[in-house]
Formats: structure tokens, sequence, C-alpha cells
């Protein structure tokens, strides 16, 4: 009989993963892990005690950021290097700090000849840095994303009276030899309701701000506290409801593959006539074809845009010169106190990283043991991809804030430890909706930051240990499902995985039973349990030119004389929304989605 152990952790309790025919492993590993992650890594340590560590500055940094490594180590400070002079001069450095531009490639790695610790970039990007080379390398990458709050914040307010002033407008006209003080007719903030779209980081910065102006403050966002929003008299509500109601909107959304033209056609045509939006984000949060077009209608009277989809824009970008748009060139963090406070984070973060220590900032995982990895990596990959496929599971863009990790496994808990696999699962729960990196570093701090309580249950089964897991699940709770046939006895979403062959599988969603590959395109469809069902889907996608790589049929009793069916579906490509709905019309589907894990 299994036996589950409660564990009383603040972020955790625990149940395990895999299959018989998983990769085989050894108990060592799971020793090596918790090692692996409890001392600073040698690898960082200067040679003697007496050495000092030497950084290639590589960028403009500011002077305190400067002063700081000085006092630490050798610096070299060249900026506009070529890449064969950057290969050049790496190999006899430690660390190298970079802007948010400057490439650091394979080559780059490669011509270290294994002395170069960190990579340090003075910003919140990463695209810059070629992350698998690091990790091939050892070496840890870094970056700043938390200095330029307060200037992105102050920025947005900047924009906000201009737009609302017509500032910008009214002073080209004035130096063009006007004065009409009637055309730029403005509005008042005080009394006014401005939605926050992304309520962290700078976009609770902004609505502080914003009700120091008077304004009434609603926000919306994945990872709201409504602790934080009832400190400063802040209403959080959904999405539609934010987007309706605004008479502002400003934009503080991370961007990602589900937040990218959030602001589009349709949801423009819910918004109040005369709305005025801001964006200081990401310029692919908004589609700005559909923005002109609101714009023209009357439906959106007035913008504010410091990002572009394109940057810089051709010169007849129709969003840039339209006459009720204000445009600047990514001023954001542009001010002497924002580059200063980037250049201490970042000249902190890379000193720490040098002591031998793991800066919450990482962003890549060079440090687990190989041995660990070899074990565990596919077991790994199932908790991202479990955690992915739960939170696309969400209705709407409605949050989370708990959820439940269960590992089933037949070894003793000390002989399994869990961290790295709970990172995985926030992993794949937070980067669909956001930009942050998350790694077994920082997960755990990631998701207490946004207010996601994560509790572990590990249930103990027979048998052998050699395999680390039995099965993996993740539930979510309080939250609504795109898909009934989701949800638990106790109304929560839950999911569960195995490994195969090495491989993640789905095996069971809600209450029902299921077997299909975890990744790549799955369509799921719940139905009432009747001949020639399969075929009918079958042909559905046939028409359509969409190839079925895999197929699963399980039923499921309802009652003593009904039952249910789940159909699971690998399909090789994203069927049409016109291919779904002929899906969703065949009779017997009670419900479908489709999800690209």
């Amino acid at each position: 009989m299994a036996s589950t152990i409660k564990l009383g952790r603040s972020l955790a309790t625990s149940d395990f993963a895999s299959s018989r025919r998983a990769p085989s492993g050894n108990l060592a590993a799971s020793v090596s892990l918790r090692r692996a992650l409890r001392r600073p890594p040698a690898a960082l340590r200067a040679s003697s005690d007496d050495d000092r560590f030497t950084v290639l500055v590589a960028d403009e940094l500011g002077e305190a950021g400067l002063d700081i490594l000085r006092d630490f180590a050798e610096v070299d400070h060249a900026v506009d290097l070529a890449p064969e002079k950057l290969c050049a001069r790496i190999g006899g450095c430690d660390a190298l700090i970079v802007g948010s531009e400057m490439k650091v490639s394979g080559d780059v790695f490669g011509s270290s000849r294994g002395r170069l610790k960190v990579v340090g970039i003075a910003g919140g990007g990463i695209d810059n840095v070629n992350l698998a080379a690091a990790n091939e390398n050892r070496c840890l990458v870094v970056n700043a994303p938390n200095a330029s709050a307060s200037a992105v914040a102050e920025h947005t307010i900047a924009l906000l009276t201009a737009m609302a002033r017509n500032v910008a407008q009214a002073a080209v006209s004035v130096k063009s030899g006007n004065w009409k003080r009637k055309k730029y007719l403005g509005m008042s903030l005080s009394g006014k309701t401005l939605a926050v779209l992304g309520f962290v980081e700078v976009g609770f910065d902004v609505a502080q701000r914003a009700k120091g102006l008077g304004m009434h403050v609603i926000a919306y966002g994945p990872y709201a506290s409504s602790h934080l929003a009832r400190a400063i008299g802040v209403e959080l509500v959904t999405f539609d409801k934010a987007i309706a109601n605004a008479d502002f909107i400003s934009l503080h959304m991370h961007f990602t593959p589900a937040t990218q033209k959030m602001l589009n056609d349709e949801t423009f045509a819910k918004m109040k006539k005369g709305v005025q939006i801001l964006n200081v984000t990401h310029g692919g949060l908004i589609d700005e074809d559909a923005l002109v077009r609101a714009l023209d209608s009357g439906i959106v009277s007035r913008a504010a845009v410091d990002v572009l989809i394109e940057e810089p824009p051709p010169k007849d970008h129709k969003l840039v010169q339209h006459e009720k748009v204000i445009v600047t060139p990514n001023l954001g963090d542009v001010t002497f106190e924002a580059q200063e406070q980037l250049s201490i984070e970042i000249a902190e973060a890379v000193i720490k990283a040098l002591e031998g220590d793991l800066p919450s900032t990482v962003v890549n995982e060079p440090m687990v043991a190989a041995e660990v990895l070899a074990e565990l990596k596919p077991f790994l990959d199932l908790a991202i991809n479990l955690g992915r496929f739960a939170v696309k599971l969400i209705a709407g863009r409605g949050g989370f804030k708990a959820v439940k990790v269960t590992y089933a496994s037949a070894r003793e808990p000390d002989q399994l430890d869990t961290k790295l696999l709970r990172a995985g699962v926030i992993k794949g729960l937070i980067e669909p909706i956001s930009s942050v990196i998350v790694n077994w570093v920082n997960g755990d701090s990631v998701a207490k930051q946004r207010g996601l309580r994560i509790t572990e249950e590990r249930i103990t089964l027979p048998g052998s240990p050699e395999y680390p897991l039995e099965f993996l699940q993740v539930q979510i709770a309080s939250v609504e499902s795109r898909f009934d046939g989701a949800l638990s006895t106790s109304g929560d979403i839950e999911v569960r995985g195995q490994v195969r062959d090495g491989l993640p599988f789905l095996t069971k969603v809600g209450n029902f039973e299921v077997d299909v590959r975890l990744e790549g395109c799955i369509l799921l469809c719940r139905a009432i349990d009747q001949p020639g069902l399969i075929g009918k889907i079958g042909s559905v996608l046939g028409e359509a030119n969409v190839n079925i790589g895999f197929m699963k049929y399980m039923r499921t009793a309802v009652d003593s004389e009904k039952f249910q069916s789940m159909i699971s579906i690998k399909v090789d490509d994203q069927p049409t929304k016109e291919t779904l709905k002929k899906i969703g019309e065949i009779t017997a589907i009670l419900e479908f989605v489709f999800l690209d894990v």
C-alpha cells in the first residue's frame, strides 16, 4: 500500500514521477544534487587567495559600478570591441560584462579556454548571450532586471500627463508659429480611471504614482498581490473588466506568446470610447495596425508609446506619424540615476558569483552536477511540460495563487531531493506568461515574489528505488478551466505525467486517464461514448490536411450505465480555428481543448 508523507515546508509538500521503462540512475545522484545545490561552486573561486580576478567591461557602465568592480578585481574597460577582438581578449578574463546589444557567442566561450566564469548583462534581457554555450563551458550568466523600475514608472507618468494634455502636439504647434489653445483641449486626470495591466514591479510603481494624482486605479495581473493592492487602494479586476472600464490603460505585462498583440481589434472593441493607451513595456503587446484603426475610428482618442515592434521605425510608420500619438525612443530607463543603479546591480551580481555565491539573477543552469542531470533530465522535462500544460488550461487571463506538486516514488525521502523538479514545475507555470527566466537557483524566490504558494506532497510507493519517479502531478487551485474535463473532484485543475523511454507522457487529466506524449500540439476531446466518433474526428482533421501522429481513446464510467470518453490526439501542426470549430460541432463532443506545449 502506498504511504503519503506530508512535508512541513513554506513552499511545499511532495509526490514523484517516472516509468519502469525510464532510464536507470543511481541513488548517489540524489545526494550529489543536494550537495551541488548547497555548496558554493568551487569553479568560481580564484586560483589562490592572493589572486585578483580580471573583469572585462565591454560596454559603457556607470562609474558607481566600475568603482565597485575596481575595489574587487582588475578591470579592463574596453567598449565597441569587434567580435574577433573580444575573442582575443577574453582568454585573460574571469568575468565579462556587456550591454544588451553586444553578442556573446559560442566562439567567445571557446576562446576563453575555460577561464571565463561569469557573464554579466547590464540590463534585463538575455537574448544576446548564447546560454547553451555558457552551460557547456560551466559559466554563470547573470543580468540586472530590477534597476530601472522607478525610472520607467516616472516616464510612464510623464507620457500619461503629456498625452492627456496634448503637450507634445501643442509644443510642436507653437514652435511652428501657431498659438491655438482651443485645439489642444485636454483631460484632467483626477477622478479618472487608470487600468494598470501587469501589477508587478513597474506596474505597481505606476499605480502608486497615479493614486497621488487623484486617479482611481484598477489593475489586472496573473500574479497581482491582493495584499499590496489593498495597501495602496488599488482594485484588482479581471482583464475584460479592466479594459472595459478604463479611461486610461497602461501596459506593463511581460511579453510572451500569450500576451503578444494582447491589444488588438477584438480587445479595442471592448473598450470605452475615447480611451487613451500607454505602452512603455514592449512593442509586441499591441497590434500596431489595429491601434491605428482604433485611433481613426475614435475608440482610442490618444496614445503614447515608448516601444515599437520595429526599432527604429521606418519614416512612414503609420502609428509614429499619427497626429494623436506621442512616440519616444525607448527613454524609459534613460536617466543618470537608473544607469548608475544598473551598474551597481550588475557589478554586485558579478562579484557575488566570482566569490562562489549564486546571485538571484542567474539566468542559466551550469552548476548542476552532470551525473545528476543525466538521471533527472527526463523528469525535469516532464516537470516543465506538465507545468506549462497546466497553466495553459486556465481560462481567460485569470491569475493563480496556489499550486500543489505531487511526487510518487519508491525512493525514501532523503534519497530524492525535489528542488530541481520543483523549479521545473515553477518554470513551466511562470515562463509562458512572464518574461522572467526561472531556474533551480531562483525558482522558489520567483514564485514567492509573485505570491504563488507551492506545496508539495510526497507519496512513497513499494518497488525498486532504481527509478527516481513513478509519476508527477500538478494541481492548480481556485481557477476557472478552459476544459471542464481537467477539473478533479475537488474542483482544481489536475494533470499527471510519467517518463517512458526517456520521454514525458501525459497520463491523467482531471479524473480521466489519458495517454499522449507531452510535447508539441495536443488536442483533447471529452465526448459521449458512441461508435464512429474517432472516424468523424479523423475525417475533419484529414480534410484540413492536419496529420495525426497519435490518437488514444479511453473510456471512463460516469455512472453504472453511462460512459464518457477522453480522446487524446497528437497532431503535427496547429489546426485552424475553422477546423477546431468543426470538431466542436460533432454531436458527441462535449468539449475540446487544443494546446501547444
